[in-house]
């Protein structure tokens, strides 16, 4: 097994476009990583790069001790598994599994050895004589990791192996992909689009925006500390709420974010977490809150909570909580990275796009006990130890002193 590093590897493809720019990652050994952002964030050209499908513009790609930027595909001892399945109709599992090794003169004793304990680890001993026709959608799947894995390579590199699937198969199948990586303890980078795939995957997670990394580390840091508004915006189902609000410190130590017309006190908690937050009295942010950071207040009115008294517009009954649609007065966030987060769930921020500029979408998501209705006022509270805060201008997340732009 080996690590992979890449230092500053970029992608610029004849016509001037620039796929990838500077990408710098260390995957440890026996590490899943995952690379996640929108589509034609530069994601699947890093993992073809690191293939040898596509090749470096500049930079240096390492697997283990070994350069292998300019070395050929065949070569690197990687096993990619596709999209596609890319299945031999004709060929029954265990030939499908087998095939590649049959190309490399494997003999045939050994090739048999290897199918049959990739076939048991998969769970497909039952299903060797079977043809593809013959099997569902994770099935064929699983067949085409077994391909993968009977290759005993040193690297796995997956992309997007589970979007052909539908959602109750993907939880299925991200639970047996963790579970065998974990017991191959094969070195793997997996690309995806769906964050809650790469939250609940990776050991590290990678979030890319146009070519340019933004921030890599554990998907808990990812969602509690992230370093700006397009990966706070991009990480977390459903998503974060972004808001323009103002800061203003009243008195000697207490702060007041003002939201339109509504006003949260905020907690001293946030302000020891974020100091920064000083330089920006009388000045204008972009507040991050969580759907999960806000309740129900008759229910949970909680020790450092602001209520905000407001329309349910729309209730989701989720079952194990409700999710309620209200809207506030205060303009909507309209940065670059507000409108390429927009423009990922199918939305669209620009004037005249049928939006009401003046008002901002904010879900919560409530106890399942709460009373809130359509159309009927609903108070909601908001936990002000846990609001986000970003310069509006840079879409740096309000830290420390550095962070605060100032």
């Amino acid at each position: 097994m080996a690590g992979v590093r890449l230092e500053s590897i970029s992608k610029v493809y004849p016509d001037g476009t620039r796929a990838v720019s500077d990408l710098d990652l260390d995957i440890a050994d026996g590490e899943l990583l995952v690379l996640v952002g929108p589509s034609g964030c530069g994601k699947t050209t890093a993992l073809r790069m690191v293939a040898g499908l596509e090749e470096v513009t500049s930079g240096n790609i390492y697997i283990g001790d070994r350069e292998v930027s300019r070395v050929p595909s065949r070569e690197r001892d990687v096993a990619m598994v596709f999209q596609s399945y890319a299945l031999y109709p004709h060929l029954d599992v265990a030939a499908n599994i087998g095939f590649g090794l049959k190309l490399r003169k494997v003999p045939k004793a050994e090739i048999e050895r290897r199918v049959k304990e990739a076939a048991e680890v998969l769970g497909l001993s039952e299903l060797l004589d079977r043809k593809p026709r013959n099997l569902s959608g994770g099935q064929r799947q699983r067949v085409a990791m077994g391909r993968a894995i009977v290759r005993e390579p040193q690297v796995f590199l997956m992309d997007e192996p589970l979007s052909n699937l539908d959602a109750k198969l993907r939880v299925q199948m991200r639970a047996e992909i963790a579970k065998l990586q974990d017991r191959l303890g094969v070195t793997t980078i997996y690309v995806t689009h769906d964050q809650t795939e790469a939250m609940t995957l990776g050991d590290r997670v990678a979030v890319m925006k146009r070519g340019v990394l933004q921030q890599v580390d554990s998907p808990q840091v990812l969602y509690d500390r992230p370093t700006n508004l397009f990966v706070g915006g991009f990480i977390g189902s459903p998503a974060m709420n972004l808001l323009q609000g103002d800061l203003e410190r009243v008195g000697d130590s207490s702060w007041v974010l003002t939201l339109g017309s509504h006003k949260l006190e905020l907690a001293p908690e946030l302000l020891d977490a974020r100091p920064a937050i000083a330089a920006y009295d009388r000045r204008t942010v972009v507040v991050g809150i969580r759907p999960e950071d806000i309740s129900d207040a008759d229910l949970d009115p909680g020790p450092h909570h602001s209520v905000l008294e407001l329309r349910a517009e729309l209730v989701e009954a989720m079952g194990s909580d409700v999710l309620v649609h209200v809207s506030l007065d205060t303009p909507q966030v309209l940065t670059e990275d507000a409108r390429e987060l927009a423009a990922d769930v199918g939305e669209d921020l620009a004037p005249g796009a049928g939006t009401d500029e003046r008002t901002s979408p904010v879900v919560a998501r409530l106890n399942p006990r709460t009373a809130a209705r359509e159309g009927a006022p609903v108070r909601l509270s908001v936990d002000t130890t846990r609001l986000h805060v970003f310069d509006p201008e840079t879409g740096a997340a309000v830290w420390d002193g550095e962070a605060a732009g100032s």
